[in-house]
């Protein structure tokens, strides 16, 4: 059996909140003591040998110290090993970890199809549980009132601005979206009161997004952020959403962050329309019908 760690490492913050915990695990990878990542890369090359696996047995497999197993149980926020195993569990249960997703210039189409669906539907997956829900909430009732909504995004994030400009009829205000850096700063610049801005940049760095942001809320506007991290871009906004997914560097990984921003954009205009009066939902199925005129009968 091996020897505990001779001289300890800082102890890695605990996660408060464990959805998946195997995505936890390979999140925290680079924050482990190098003997508790052997634990890890044991867990993550072979999930379903843990679950019916002893202390013992899985410290001998990864080659380190009972301690060192029940070590890092808790420092990935479990409480001991068989908490850990019964959140493996759970997370097994949500089907093939975004871990054994990484796709491979040997794969198939058909694995190509099976990794890229196993990938989205857990991170997807991931980006629910870890959503705040009170924040949503926040949102909602700031669209609710809104006179008027644009989007600003770049990229991916303008993509998901274009989409959520074009659900204004759920929205039931007029509603734009700008992709230009110099039409976005023009038109942050004549926001005003009762007006909203919602900035979407998955890092929450782009500069000129922050000075939208910044821009329109001098301005009186409300501002709703849509980022997937945690930067400065939140104190220029009235309400952040962090839309947390997956990070994965392999080059030929889907935009899951796009994904995910899409959907939040749809849960944020439908809860909005569920709230208009009898009027808009008149009008709206009006314009839903009109729709149909245009397609064929085949």
């Amino acid at each position: 059996m091996a020897l505990p760690d001779p001289v300890a490492s800082p102890q890695p913050a605990p996660r408060a909140t464990i959805q998946n915990v195997l995505e936890v695990v390979r999140l925290m990878l680079g924050e482990l003591r190098k003997s508790d990542r052997k634990v890890a890369d044991l867990i993550l090359a072979d999930p379903h040998r843990i679950l019916n696996a002893t202390v013992a047995e899985t410290a001998l497999a990864a080659g380190v110290s009972e301690p060192t197993v029940i070590r890092f149980c808790t420092a990935i926020g479990c409480n001991g090993f068989q908490d850990f195993k019964l959140r493996l569990a759970q997370s097994l249960a949500l089907g093939t970890p975004a871990t054994h997703s990484v796709l491979l210039d040997t794969d198939p189409p058909e694995a190509v199809v099976e990794k890229i669906f196993d990938y989205t539907i857990t991170s997807l997956d991931w980006a629910r549980h870890h959503l705040d829900k009170e924040a949503l909430k926040q949102a909602i009732n700031i669209l609710e009132q809104a006179n008027y909504i644009e989007f600003f995004g770049f990229g991916a994030s303008g993509i998901v601005a274009r989409d959520a400009q074009q659900k204004f009829p759920l929205f039931g205000v007029p509603c734009g979206a700008q992709l230009d850096s110099h039409q976005q700063i023009m038109v942050a610049s004549m926001m005003k009161p009762g007006d909203v801005a919602v900035v979407i940049s998955n890092t929450g760095r782009t500069r000129s997004i922050i000075d939208v942001a910044r821009t329109a809320k001098d301005n009186g506007a409300k501002v709703i952020g849509i980022t997937g991290f945690e930067t400065s871009l939140a104190t220029h906004c009235d309400v952040t959403l962090l839309v947390e997914t997956l990070d994965n560097t392999n080059i030929y990984t889907p935009t899951i962050s796009r994904i995910a921003a899409l959907v939040v954009i749809d849960v944020l205009s439908t809860a909005v329309a569920l709230r208009r009066d009898e009027a808009h939902v008149r009008r709206f199925q009006r314009m839903k019908r009109r729709l149909t005129e245009y397609r064929t009968g085949e």
